[in-house]
């Protein structure tokens, strides 16, 4: 199952997949912790995909604070650049919603500030920072579609989903932003 839809001038498409291996992809975003290390989850495959200099780029970056995002070259990967998002631990980062909001905003906004025309976002947050799906989809849904209505060079955005339940939310929270 696939979902794409026009807003603006850009597509957006919902997808379960693997966020490494988008070679169509400008820039994918990595769900960083704050000292942009390797980790578990999103952040542990990118890392991995990408090489060891990935984490040497973010030192220089690091610490990254809630909300906020970064950028660093692919290395490995089949893409430009990384941006590297910290989303907020659910229950410990406030306000939530509004931190999450930020990662897909500024991430938009850096890729546009690097001329870049596509993105890949995974699901910022709902795993181990334990954000809950439903929520983190309408928060990023509806910010990416806010986004992609203002002028700028991205033309795709992507959300590339773990499993297919993650597919299923995002798609059922798309529709219903559609109503």
């Amino acid at each position: 199952m696939q979902t794409s839809i026009t807003v603006g001038q850009a597509s957006l498409e919902l997808v379960q997949g693997d966020i490494t291996a988008q070679p169509d992809l400008d820039a994918i975003v990595n769900a960083a912790n704050a000292q942009l290390t390797t980790g578990g989850g999103v952040a542990g495959a990118i890392h991995g995909a990408a090489g060891p200099q990935l984490a040497r780029a973010g030192r220089a970056l690091a610490p990254i604070a809630p909300g906020e995002v970064v950028v660093t070259d692919a290395f490995n990967l089949p893409n430009r650049r990384v941006l590297h998002a910290l989303g907020p631990v659910y229950g410990r980062d406030e306000p939530p919603d509004e931190l999450l909001a930020s990662c897909y905003r500024q991430a938009l906004e850096l890729a546009a500030e690097e001329g870049l025309t596509s993105v890949g976002f995974p699901a910022i947050s709902t795993g181990a920072f334990g954000f809950p799906l439903r929520s983190a989809a309408e928060v990023a849904l509806r910010t990416v579609t806010d986004a992609l209505r203002q002028p700028s060079s991205v033309r795709l955005v992507r959300f590339v989903l773990f499993s297919a339940d993650d597919l299923r939310v995002h798609a059922e929270v798309l529709a219903d932003l559609q109503t």
